[in-house]
């Protein structure tokens, strides 16, 4: 059940009647906010409405400081096992040259290593752009050298003058043996206990 962030609790309801859940999960049927309220007191919790939008209001029994301080752990905990994907870009031209291509190839390898997403662009300068199956090639080319610990998240397209390719890291997939392997190891550590 989805309680929002911000309940409103106790004398803060307004409502006449009320669907109520008890701690335990179990309903307790619909009644008065006011033989809720009373029904919250003796058990020593708080009336809170997590559905304000059924008809009657869905409200629960909780401690709510509990809850609040479970629910600031939980934020702290999903902000500790984010990771920011950046996205770092390399430069490439219609006419680049072979060591060149090498060079940025390295550089987009360790970036996508390192878990960032890479945009490849090619700026097309004068009279190339009536030209620009080459700089599809050019592309085309850079996304195989790369292909090992990338997928091309974006084909190439044109935009204007610069032709834009966007390449994610590869989810590295463990083999059918290293899950089997996991998974007895697994098994091991449990029976030893």
């Amino acid at each position: 059940m989805d309680i929002a962030t911000e309940l409103m609790i106790n004398e803060e309801i307004r409502d006449r009647e009320v669907r109520l859940i008890d701690e335990n999960g179990e309903q307790l049927g619909v009644m008065s906010t006011q033989q809720a309220l009373q029904l919250a007191e003796e058990r020593g919790l708080d009336l809170a409405k997590i559905q304000p939008s059924a008809v009657p209001p869905v409200c629960k029994l909780l401690d709510y400081d509990k809850y609040r301080y479970e629910q600031a752990k939980r934020e702290r905990e999903n902000r500790k096992n984010q990771r920011v994907v950046d996205i770092k870009e390399v430069q490439l031209s219609a006419t680049i040259e072979e060591n060149d291509v090498n060079t940025k190839a390295k550089m987009a390898i360790r970036f996508l290593e390192n878990g960032d997403k890479v945009k490849v662009s090619i700026r097309f300068r004068g009279r190339q752009i009536t030209h620009s199956e080459i700089g599809l090639k050019v592309m085309q080319d850079f996304a195989e050298r790369c292909k090992d610990v990338s997928m091309v998240e974006r084909r190439p397209l044109l935009d204007g003058r610069n032709m834009i390719m966007i390449l994610a890291p590869k989810a590295i997939k463990a083999s059918f043996a290293e899950r089997k392997a996991k998974r007895e190891n697994a098994a091991s550590k449990e029976t030893k206990e």
